[in-house]
């Protein structure tokens, strides 16, 4: 165990009544992408009174907490701050009392655990040398939060860092830690296509172009993209969640929308995607003599999560260090995430990892079971992750990562970043 994890050991009863009501009150109290005042004002309030220089409204609402600690790496950790535009339905005692939002993804844990590590780093000074940059970050559900800091990053004076590092709670176990280098996360696009036809009555479809028709065509065609046009050695998703088209069963409208959406673990298949998803909807148009082209707007965009595979090497020996046979290899995700925004846009190395939530008993019921499907996970209405032990998880693994750079397990000494 190396020294930040032993401080947490050692102060981890008197911290968790602490950390545990923040993560309650944040609860009930979800704010929506790009607008999390109160929970920002917490969070940077916490650490100011931690001794860190913070800096609010970077990003909008994100915060950024500087600790300087003498020579050597300045180490980056974040955690995102919004809830969805969702009910909450858990049937906890501290469950959503804004109605239509939820914390559905576990945010306000991740919140709660970067607010602990942040204490147990101020805290444990002589156990560490360097920089360190604590950063809560808006709007990582609308893929906006992570660019707007950025654009912010360098007009607020902040220090850039040699490594970031990040996590998220999952379905898994509680008390456990999944790593992987290379591709973690998918990328993730998500598009509105607007077909423009020509109206009509029901009983005349000869005087009409109909969006309705040409939209489904579109919808059947663009499955091909993945079955057709993607190598089967290449994982690709893509699903039209939406076909919006008419008011009345006589009626044929003017237009119709198709809202998709794509996930993709390769750079080149996902541009191929993307042109072919525009190929195909305006051919469509084209064949049914179209009133104009198609329009298309993009809903959202986040890249590939693609960890840096020496540092990755580095966290994964720290958790192995702390955790043993709980922390493992995994697969990547279907999910998306835009933490890598930092990384890519500053060309250094990142890390992200998964945090299990689950109750140990019943994630080994579902697997004996083959129910693991029907767990609630993140964006689930019933998603709760069981509290103690994925907080104490969560703060074991972000303390670990962070050593690995800011100092050698059991000295105290720093360690130069690779």
């Amino acid at each position: 165990m190396n020294p930040l994890t032993q401080a947490l050991e050692s102060g981890f009863a008197s911290m968790a009544p602490e950390l545990q009501g923040i993560y309650e009150d944040l609860h009930r109290h979800p704010e929506l992408s790009m607008q999390e005042h109160r929970t920002a004002r917490i969070a940077a309030d916490y650490i100011e009174r931690l001794g860190y220089a913070v800096t609010r409204g970077v990003g909008v609402t994100g915060v950024v907490g500087v600790l300087r600690n003498g020579d050597g790496p300045t180490v980056m950790l974040r955690g995102d701050m919004d809830a969805l535009p969702m009910d909450e339905d858990t049937g906890l005692a501290y469950s959503s009392e804004v109605a239509g939002v939820a914390h559905s993804c576990g945010h306000d844990l991740h919140v709660a655990w970067l607010a602990g590590a942040a204490r147990v780093l101020s805290e444990a000074r002589e156990a560490w040398q360097g920089t360190l940059l604590v950063v809560f970050q808006p709007g990582e559900e609308t893929a906006e939060g992570a660019s707007a800091m950025v654009a912010d990053w360098e007009g607020a004076g902040l220090p850039r860092p040699d490594v970031i590092l990040a996590q998220h709670v999952m379905v898994g176990p509680a008390g456990t830690v999944t790593y992987r280098p290379g591709v973690i996360l998918s990328a993730g696009d998500s598009l509105q296509v607007r077909l423009f036809g020509r109206g009509s009555h029901g009983s005349q479809p000869q005087t009409a172009i109909d969006p309705v028709v040409m939209a489904a065509s579109t919808v059947l065609r663009l499955q091909t993209i993945v079955s057709r046009e993607t190598s089967p050695l290449d994982s690709a998703v893509l699903t039209v969640g939406a076909l919006q088209a008419g008011t009345k069963e006589n009626i044929i409208p003017d237009e119709a929308t198709i809202k998709l959406n794509m996930r993709t673990y390769d750079d080149a298949v996902r541009e191929h995607m993307l042109e072919a998803v525009k190929r195909i909807c305006s051919a469509e148009c084209d064949a049914s003599g179209a009133t104009r082209p198609p329009e298309f707007t993009t809903l959202s965009r986040y890249p590939l999560t693609d960890n840096d595979h020496d540092a990755t090497a580095r966290v994964a020996v720290a958790f192995h260090a702390q955790f043993d046979d709980a922390a493992s290899e995994g697969k990547p995700a279907a999910a998306s995430e835009d933490f890598s925004v930092f990384g890519r846009s500053w060309n250094v190395p990142y890390v992200f990892w998964f945090v299990g939530g689950t109750d140990p008993q019943t994630y080994a019921e579902a697997v004996r079971a083959g129910t693991l499907d029907a767990i609630p996970s993140n964006h689930s209405p019933r998603f709760a992750p069981v509290l103690e032990k994925t907080l104490e998880t969560g703060l074991q693994a972000m303390l670990s990562a962070a050593s690995a750079w800011l100092c050698i397990p059991g000295s105290g000494a720093r360690q130069d970043p690779a």
